[in-house]
């Protein structure tokens, strides 16, 4: 009775796997993890994984919302001129004007909201391209919050803390971008909407023909994704306890950056919901080990552009064409 190879039993399950689009950046996470714990002594210390989770919570919420509209096959730049914004009036408004915290949140995310529904009319209205609307986005949210606080930060933010206190062992901010994350999953796999996000990605004017609204639901997922984006300044508010001028300054290629780690195709209608969310602790994870090694700063730039570059050479292998 001949027995089956184990190379080919090896095969077969990979082939299996590999159907489902979360697997790669998972296994890119649970290796990098593994490394991390043998190249660092201080890596699986309870006080790292805390301040790994606290740094992941604001930056996996801009990468979900990055990602669906990515998933349309768009791309927006204002993730961290939007949070910065929404954080800075949610900020104004408990300290400057002295509101209960729960008026400052609602004003933040209403903030968030309305840039994103913005740049939503501004791609479905007036037509331009989301690179450049969000572009003047990304500028125009940057120059409000240095108006708003004269360039200078807004403190007294201790109300905040509510965000980083613990539930359960793990801080709120956590359990948040977990059940956002659940969301995102639910919404594109088993709403019709997502069915109809990664439609317009895969081929926007077949998807018209069919009879997709696709100019509403683009505003639709841009005004949530602005929405996302300010629960991601007010996270940072709460690590910080300072709202900066400077706030989410380049999170915004870290946000793309953590959807392509996810897995998420940069040409649109492909990717996991859960990946964005994976990706982000991916690219958390790369900066804190290079951190607790001691790596110089300029030269992390470097590692991250490197694996972010090889991530996306893997990501893309077979695609036939490449937007």
């Amino acid at each position: 009775m001949s027995k089956e190879k184990p190379g080919l039993t090896l095969k077969g399950l990979w082939a299996k796997l590999s159907v489902y689009e979360e697997v790669k950046p998972l296994i890119a996470l649970v290796g990098l993890f593994i490394a991390s714990s043998i190249l660092s002594p201080h890596f699986l210390s309870t006080y790292n994984q805390r301040i790994l989770l606290l740094q992941t919570a604001p930056l996996a919420m801009l990468a979900l919302g990055e990602s669906m509209i990515i998933l349309m096959g768009s791309i927006d730049l204002s993730p961290g001129s939007t949070m910065a914004l929404a954080g800075t009036v949610a900020a104004i408004i408990h300290v400057v004007y002295g509101q209960p915290l729960e008026i400052a949140i609602l004003g933040g995310m209403a903030t968030g909201a309305m840039v994103g529904f913005i740049n939503g009319v501004l791609v479905t209205k007036a037509k331009i391209p989301s690179f450049v609307a969000t572009l003047a986005a990304l500028v125009a949210g940057r120059g409000a919050v240095l108006i708003l606080t004269g360039g200078q930060p807004v403190t007294g933010l201790t109300s905040f803390r509510v965000f980083t206190s613990p539930v359960i062992g793990i801080p709120l901010m956590v359990w948040i971008f977990i059940f956002f994350t659940i969301v995102n999953i639910i919404l594109l796999k088993r709403t019709s909407l997502g069915l109809k996000v990664y439609s317009i990605g895969g081929n926007e004017e077949a998807a018209r023909y069919s009879g997709i609204n696709a100019d509403l639901v683009k505003l639709t997922i841009f005004t949530l994704a602005g929405f996302y984006y300010s629960i991601a300044g007010l996270m940072m508010n709460a690590r910080l306890e300072v709202a900066y001028p400077w706030t989410g300054w380049g999170y915004e290629l870290d946000a793309i950056a953590s959807s392509v780690l996810g897995g998420i195709q940069l040409t649109g209608g492909v990717g996991s919901p859960l990946g964005p969310a994976l990706g982000a602790y991916i690219l958390t994870l790369i900066t804190n080990i290079l951190i607790l090694l001691g790596v110089n700063p300029y030269v992390q730039w470097v590692v991250k552009g490197a694996v972010l570059a090889i991530a996306a050479t893997a990501l893309t292998r077979g695609l036939r064409y490449v937007k």
